[in-house]
């Protein structure tokens, strides 16, 4: 709900409130954004008291000598008129004139949300489900009109914000900045909660205490970048995810963004977010319009995971669409990590009858199947079968998997050109590269020109052949290298605008794949997790976590991606141990715990399992079957984090919680542990519940030559005879079952049985070990 008083505004959603008003001189002051309050005829107690002139500032002009911006919580600033933080919007004119003064001009509140049309992905919501307020804004000296944009979720307590200029000047200026949210927060006493690595180790949580001074949040490698997640918080308690008043914000873009966070020497804070300045410029001519990406903005008394769950509504509900949005995903099988490059039609078709014979619903062939490709230095671009490897073709391939039962996927990399390929042979003014410099390789690839319209053309005419023609049900869509040698060969093109109208490209051809194929299920992928943000989701519902599957990595990282991501966008396979990653041994069943809160997969030599592996795999996937729905569509909860603790307690929540499913994680064994509760305070105090472990086999393994002290035939470790053993004894987890009511389940929690400790063992003792884990289900009881 959005409302309008003597020119103060009020926007409400469910559970939060955002006020700000006209000022008198005609700028917008913010005045509150929290928890819900009433709506009041009494807003003066919020207003800035400014009598007396403060020091060395500047008034803003004669006639308010006691008035300076520079310390008043402002709705969207400007640069040159004495607020000296950091701007939302620098411009220049021909005449060096970079000064800008926006006063209000008028408003509008439309029911629903309109379209922009401005080429980028947006949220959508109809009229019963948002909000949407326009304020005009009048550049004092110049014919600049600025648009500010409020649209209210109501149900997921999201505010998305953006912002638009035009220039109805008679000259062109030139934007070097353009935010699309500024947010004055009175106080500075926050954590800020980043999601921060690299390749394979993507979104760890960081926080740290603000300072005085500016925190800078970004990416300059052409993609949203697994350095820096444009996903943040402002928190008041980082140690618990469970209380405290907590700010989140995100961007609806893919390529380079920041966020500007700074603590004023009076105490405030701003946060910017929107394209990164450092690589941005635009030449707005005259009668043109700028429209800045949406952001997106929530808050929640509840700490962490009271923002979380807003995020995850407003994602699920007005950022996925089309068919896959809400519907359960496959289960599926990768052959990369079982094949890599080196694979034939007869290996594909015998892991593929494995993958049905084990439940798995939907197999993908990864890369390696197009050109003449046999490793990653050649055939980009060649979008034609690898005969060489699939003599019959794709179509052959795929009908005899859809004859076993599976949907058919198909792994491509359509914005990458290899220099050993027909492309580039054909078109080498296609490669982004500077003439006259000698560009720089990454994965031994190049990007292609996606500002180019001819480009475009030529991957959707022969990527939409190749799919059509194989009756691919998923495409895995990815993009294994970062920006470099920033230059388009088209004539007359403005080479500083290559980066933003690269995303502008690539949004416009993404449009035209999902237009053509609503059915098919995209999942996108940039070396793993180099580009998970809501502007892929508008397009592909899902995106390849990381290409780190490791089960104690994926801890960190699915976590850290929970924060801003709902569990329905995080791909998670099942992967071999020792990891192809870290070289990490760990268990099968500890490797799908974690898989399984995530969009399950399974990527291993399914061909070369044993006889109890096979049994174990079946299992877990009968398992994910009948709790899908739940894993992927519930409400997600971190009660113990790994990034704080050496174990990690997650929930996942039916929303009347009347049914849950919670994750047991810990990093390291512990010789002689101390006691292990599972606290579930989401638990409905008035509702009684059965609470059981995940049924899991205990590799005997795991006991090495321990198993001696009861063996009347000596077995050594690793061979035959242990690994004959393992085979045939089939050894349970513990055993373990309580009735417990919701109450106590909320506020005390549950003993849970001792773990193996180095004394003795019994069929009640938890034997979890390094990176071990448990899944254990919550049901409420009838009556």
């Amino acid at each position: 709900m959005i409302h309008e008083k003597n020119l103060v505004f009020t926007l409400h959603t469910a559970w939060t409130t955002y006020i700000f008003r006209v000022n008198e001189t005609n700028h917008l002051e913010q005045l509150y954004y929290g928890r819900r309050i009433g709506t009041t005829d009494h807003m003066e107690p919020l207003y800035d008291k400014h009598t007396i002139s403060v020091g060395n500032s500047v008034s803003y002009d004669e006639e308010h000598p006691s008035l300076t911006l520079d310390n008043i919580c402002l709705e969207y600033s400007s640069y040159g008129k004495g607020d000296f933080r950091e701007p939302p919007i620098l411009f220049s004119r021909q005449n060096g004139d970079r000064i800008a003064d926006f006063h209000y001009k008028e408003h509008r509140i439309i029911k629903g949300k309109p379209r922009s049309f401005s080429g980028l992905p947006e949220s959508y919501g109809d009229k019963n489900q948002c909000m949407t307020l326009i304020v005009v804004l009048k550049e004092r000296v110049s014919a600049l009109r600025l648009e500010l944009s409020y649209t209210t979720f109501d149900q997921a307590n999201v505010i998305v914000r953006k912002a638009s200029l035009t220039n109805d000047m008679g000259e062109t200026i030139i934007l070097q900045r353009f935010s699309s949210l500024q947010l004055d927060l009175p106080t500075s006493d926050y954590s800020l909660v980043t999601f921060d690595g690299a390749w394979a180790r993507e979104r760890y949580r960081t926080a740290q205490r603000l300072r005085s001074g500016i925190h800078v949040n970004d990416s300059k490698t052409g993609v949203s970048s697994s350095r820096h997640n444009p996903c943040l918080f402002l928190t008041t308690n980082e140690d618990n995810d469970n209380q405290g008043d907590c700010y989140g914000c995100n961007l609806i873009y893919s390529g380079d963004h920041a966020q500007h966070i700074e603590t004023t020497p009076y105490g405030k804070v701003r946060l910017l977010t929107g394209l990164n300045p450092a690589t941005f410029s635009w030449q707005l001519h005259p009668g043109e319009k700028f429209h800045t990406p949406e952001a997106i903005l929530t808050f929640s008394h509840e700490g962490l995971n009271g923002t979380s769950r807003n995020f995850h509504r407003f994602i699920n509900s007005h950022i996925v669409r089309g068919s896959w949005k809400y519907h359960q995903r496959p289960i599926v099988v990768n052959n990369w990590e079982a094949t890599y490059f080196n694979f034939s039609e007869h290996a594909l078709l015998k892991l593929a009858r494995k993958a049905a014979d084990l439940g798995a619903e939907l197999f993908v062939l990864d890369d390696g199947w197009f050109g003449s490709r046999e490793d990653d230095t050649t055939s980009l671009g060649d979008w034609t079968v690898n005969t060489k490897k699939l003599p019959d073709g794709l179509a052959s391939l795929s009908k005899k998997i859809h004859g076993m039962g599976l949907l058919f996927g198909l792994w491509c990399e359509p914005e990458m050109v290899s220099r050993k390929s027909q492309l580039y042979r054909e078109h080498p003014e296609w490669l982004v590269s500077v003439p006259g410099r000698n560009p720089s390789p990454g994965r031994n690839q190049y990007l292609l020109d996606l500002t180019r319209e001819d480009v475009r053309d030529y991957l959707f005419e022969s990527l939409s052949n190749i799919w059509k023609l194989a009756n691919v049900d998923y495409v895995k869509w990815d993009m294994n290298r970062m920006f470099s040698d920033m230059y388009s060969n088209s004539e007359k093109f403005q080479q500083e605008e290559f980066n933003h109208r690269y995303m502008l490209g690539l949004y416009s051809l993404l449009q035209r794949f999902v237009e053509a194929f609503p059915q098919l299920l995209f999942e996108s992928c940039a070396s793993g997790g180099n580009r998970f943000d809501l502007g892929m989701l508008c397009y592909m519902p899902q995106t390849w976590t990381s290409d780190n599957t490791d089960a104690l990595s994926r801890v960190y990282i699915q976590e850290g991606t929970s924060y801003g991501y709902p569990l329905s966008s995080m791909g998670a396979h099942v992967s071999e141990s020792p990891n192809h990653q870290t070289l990490r041994v760990s268990n099968l069943e500890s490797r799908f715990n974690v898989a399984a809160f995530g969009l399950l997969g399974y990527e291993m030599d399914l061909s070369q399992l044993s006889t109890q592996e096979n049994e174990v795999i079946r299992n877990q996937i009968a398992f994910y079957k009948v709790h899908r729905s739940l894993l992927q569509y519930g409400e997600f909860f971190r009660f113990k984090t790994i990034a704080d603790n050496n174990q990690a307690i997650w929930v996942v929540s039916a929303p009347d919680r009347t049914e849950m499913l919670a994750l047991f994680f810990q990093t390291l064994n512990i010789p002689n542990p101390p006691t292990d509760i599972l606290r579930i305070p989401i638990a409905d105090p008035d509702l009684t519940y059965a609470v059981t472990p995940r049924r899991e086999r205990i590799d005997l393994k795991s006991f090495g030559t321990l198993v001696n002290m009861v063996s009347p035939i000596r077995i050594k470790n690793d061979g035959n005879l242990q690994r004959l053993v393992d085979e045939t004894v089939h050894l349970e987890n513990e055993l373990e079952y309580y009735i417990v009511n919701g109450d106590v389940l909320a506020y005390r929690g549950i003993v849970l049985n001792q773990q193996f400790g180095g004394t003795g063992y019994d069929k009640e003792t938890r034997v979890l070990g390094d990176f071990g884990s448990r899944i254990y289900h919550l049901k409420a009881l009838k009556g």
